[in-house]
């Protein structure tokens, strides 16, 4: 019965930690709920959506993204301009301490122009992100359904591989 009963702890715990370890930090920026949506047919574009916070209490900035999954991966925004929604480049985006920045359809986002291949539903895929203060963080995001416009909230979250 001993046996059982932390067999069943052991695994309460090891499903728990999975659940949370996109929760981790890295050089103060901590890196939540990292995902994209499936592409949809032969589309050569792709985005990735997340939340940044800084758990530090200086300004930290996000001035790079880099993936091998595309021929080109660039920090975005959407922009409305002259009646027309609009994606442009951005050169970076300031993470504020105690205010999560978070990267959705419609808004901020990482855009890979170029994809080398599909994201299929189920994949955990790379990314580096590139901060002024923490650091490169690498992490993998996983892929949703074509239409997702949220997260799962059940899903098993990879988290983040500290880089350098």
């Amino acid at each position: 019965m001993r046996l059982f009963l932390t067999a069943v702890v052991c695994s309460f715990l090891l499903m728990a930690s999975q659940s949370f370890a996109a929760d981790m930090k890295h050089g103060g920026i901590m890196v939540e709920q990292p995902w994209a949506r499936a592409s949809a047919g032969p589309a050569k574009a792709g985005a990735a959506y997340m939340t940044l916070a800084n758990m530090g209490d200086k300004t930290d900035r996000l001035i790079d993204v880099k993936s091998d999954l595309a021929s080109r991966t660039e920090i975005h925004t959407h922009l409305m301009e002259g009646g027309v929604m609009k994606m442009t480049r951005v050169d970076g985006i300031d993470v504020e301490p105690g205010t999560p920045t978070t990267l959705q359809p419609g808004g901020l986002h990482i855009m890979f122009m170029g994809l080398k291949k599909p994201f299929v539903k189920g994949e955990k895929l790379p990314l580096t992100l590139v901060f002024e203060k923490a650091g490169a963080i690498q992490i993998e995001f996983i892929v949703q359904d074509v239409g997702a416009k949220t997260p799962e909230h059940d899903m098993n979250m990879p988290g983040m591989k500290h880089g350098s």
